[in-house]
C-alpha cells in the first residue's frame, strides 16, 4: 500500500466493518492520496471534503477543510480550503496523475452551527470548492453541499464510487463541538439517515 498524508497529526487507519476494507479516517485539516483500496472516510458539518482522483491510474485522494481561506504562516495552514486543494493536487500530480484527467466530487458545507444565519461558513465552504474547481479546471462529476445535515463520507479512489449517509439531528451538536474543538486547538497552535451513491 502506498500513500501520503500530510497534516497536524497522522491519519488513523483502521478495517471499515461495513464496505469489509481497509480505511482511513479524515479529520479536519488532514489529507491523503492512496492507489490501492483503502476506503477515506470523514466525517463532515460545515467543513467541506473534495475527492479527487485520476480514473486513468485509478488514485486518487481527499482532503478536510475548515475555512475557505486565510493566512498560511498561521501554523494549519490545511484548515483553509485554497491551501488544503493545492497540496491535494500538487500530491496527485506528484504521483503521476494528469492534470487534465482529474475529475471532482465534493462534499459537506452543512450549515450545522445555530446562530450563523448571515454568510454561514457552510454556504461559504461550498461556493468556494464550486469556484476554486470551476477555475482550475477540474471537471466537478458528483457533489452534495449545503443543506443542514451532517455527512459521513466514503470515498473509493479505485474505483470512482462515493457512499454519503446523512447523519440525523442528534449528532449535529457533536459534528459542531468536533469542528469548534478544532477551530479552538487551531487559534492556539504555535505559528509554524439516508445513504446516496456517487459513482
Amino acid at each position: 500500500m502506498s500513500s501520503v498524508a500530510h497534516s497536524l497529526d497522522a491519519v488513523m487507519r483502521y478495517h471499515d466493518t461495513r464496505f469489509q476494507t481497509m480505511a482511513a479516517k479524515l479529520l479536519p485539516t488532514q489529507y491523503l492520496v492512496v492507489d490501492d483500496d483503502t476506503a477515506l472516510t470523514t466525517i463532515l458539518g460545515s467543513c467541506v471534503a473534495a475527492c479527487l482522483r485520476d480514473p486513468l491510474l485509478k488514485i486518487g485522494g481527499m482532503n478536510h477543510f475548515l475555512l475557505p481561506e486565510g493566512q498560511v504562516g498561521d501554523g494549519a495552514p490545511a484548515r483553509y480550503g485554497s491551501y488544503a486543494m493545492e497540496l491535494l493536487i500538487n500530491d496527485l500530480l506528484k504521483r503521476g496523475a494528469n492534470r487534465s484527467r482529474l475529475e471532482a466530487k465534493v462534499f459537506g458545507g452543512a450549515n450545522v452551527l445555530k446562530g450563523f444565519t448571515s454568510n454561514p461558513v457552510g454556504t461559504r465552504n461550498a461556493e468556494f470548492v464550486r469556484q476554486y474547481l470551476q477555475a482550475e479546471r477540474i471537471p466537478v462529476v458528483a457533489e452534495d453541499l449545503c443543506g443542514i445535515h451532517p455527512r459521513k463520507i466514503w470515498f473509493f479512489p479505485a474505483t470512482g464510487r462515493v457512499v454519503v449517509q446523512k447523519l440525523p439531528h442528534a449528532h449535529e451538536a457533536e459534528v459542531a463541538a468536533t469542528e469548534s474543538a478544532v477551530r479552538a486547538s487551531l487559534s492556539k497552535a504555535p505559528v509554524t439517515g439516508g445513504v446516496e451513491l456517487f459513482q
